[in-house]
């Protein structure tokens, strides 16, 4: 080997080992670098199960609880209108009148009858009383006391008689004044003034009471199906006397100021509708709820007992899972698939996947990634309350620990 041929291997040897060295020198720079993931600041509340009030919301129809067609009882011309379409009426007060004058001279008839009859009574009674005077002196016969006694029972049954017929007329008579039968409001009057009233033209009129209402609403097969496997497992209870509170919501989802009562759960299955009827009552003192008008109802009474409800968006939806963010070991961010069951307001109740004292985050999940540190801002209970959606006031968890 000549000088020149060995000066190009040593060349190429030092070449090689100073890219080697190169090579592994930059390998360990990246081995020991360590990313800077930034501290990510979060809103998280504490678990605490405990019971939670289930509200069952359904639209429902008022009707009165007293609705009552107002039908004439005798035939005639009808004379007047005495009410206010539409108005609110009276027990007693009269609503409708009849041509009398028909029936005032039935009555009077009647009471002409009467007073015959009774003078033949008075006539049948002194001839018995002559005949039981005259008989037993043998100076009338034995059957002249007895047609005596017969033509008396006659005259007295013809009073009686005549003295019903009194009564009937007087009856009539009083039915051509029409009144309303309760305290309400009154509807349309269907016939005219002058028009002949008989049995096909009989109905005038409808009152409706105010005060209390019903409130009726229909509960599907599946729901009531879905309650009653809920109680069976512990994940409902029903309110303590079984009654369950109607609170009634108007138009713009106003409140109503009373709250009514479960009173009625038809026992029938209807098979055109697939639902039950039930029936709530309701005091409606100054009648803001009126008949066939449409609100909504929420049943009210029934808890869920050592639940766990979280605001909606603490719950992300993944790829055929639902999941949180929990505060892990030091502080760092914990993926955790949860199992989620119904809403209330604006929460959602976590049937599984989570754990009493166990922080989640609520506010900040979107940038999460697993490991993430996290700077915890515990949620207040005004707060909480405010991201249910929840018109009655929930305690508040326990403040998440920085």
């Amino acid at each position: 080997m000549n000088c020149m041929t060995q000066r190009n291997t040593h060349a190429r040897w030092y070449s090689s080992f100073f890219i080697a060295t190169l090579i592994t020198l930059t390998g360990c720079d990246k081995k020991s670098e360590k990313p800077n993931i930034p501290v990510t600041a979060v809103t998280a509340i504490t678990i605490t199960p405990q019971n939670i009030p289930v509200d069952f919301p359904f639209v429902a129809r008022v009707e009165s609880s007293q609705n009552v067609d107002i039908h004439a009882r005798v035939s005639g011309y009808l004379d007047s209108k005495n009410y206010t379409e539409g108005g609110k009426v009276t027990k007693n007060q009269v609503l409708f009148k009849l041509d009398q004058r028909p029936f005032q001279a039935a009555l009077d008839a009647a009471r002409a009858q009467l007073a015959n009859n009774q003078a033949a009574l008075n006539t049948a009674q002194l001839t018995l009383n002559r005949y039981n005077e005259l008989t037993p002196r043998g100076a009338a016969s034995q059957a002249d006391l007895d047609n005596a006694i017969g033509t008396f029972q006659q005259a007295k049954a013809s009073v009686s008689q005549a003295k019903a017929n009194v009564t009937q007329a007087e009856l009539n008579l009083s039915y051509t004044v029409i009144t309303s039968p309760v305290d309400g409001i009154s509807g349309m009057a269907i016939p005219s003034v002058g028009t002949y009233i008989d049995a096909s033209n009989s109905k005038m009129t409808t009152v409706a009471t105010l005060s209390p209402m019903w409130i009726n609403f229909s509960v599907s097969e599946n729901q009531r199906q879905s309650q009653t496997e809920a109680i069976k497992k512990g994940l409902l209870r029903a309110p303590t006397n079984g009654i369950y509170e109607a609170e009634i919501l108007l138009g713009n989802n106003q409140v109503y100021a009373q709250r009514g009562k479960l009173t009625f759960a038809s026992p029938f299955y209807n098979s055109n509708t697939g639902t039950f009827m039930v029936r709530a009552s309701v005091d409606n003192p100054n009648g803001a709820l009126l008949p066939n008008q449409y609100v909504n109802v929420v049943l009210k009474g029934a808890v869920r007992p050592n639940a766990i409800l979280l605001p909606q968006r603490a719950v992300q939806q993944g790829a055929g899972t639902n999941y949180v963010w929990v505060v892990g070991k030091n502080s760092q961010a914990e993926y955790r698939p949860v199992t989620t069951g119904q809403w209330r307001g604006l929460g959602w109740f976590v049937n599984s996947g989570l754990n009493a004292g166990e922080q989640v985050v609520v506010d900040g999940v979107t940038t999460l990634r697993p490991e993430a540190p996290l700077k915890v801002t515990p949620l207040s209970a005004a707060e909480m309350n405010k991201s249910l959606g929840l018109t009655q006031t929930i305690d508040a968890p326990s403040a998440a620990k920085k």
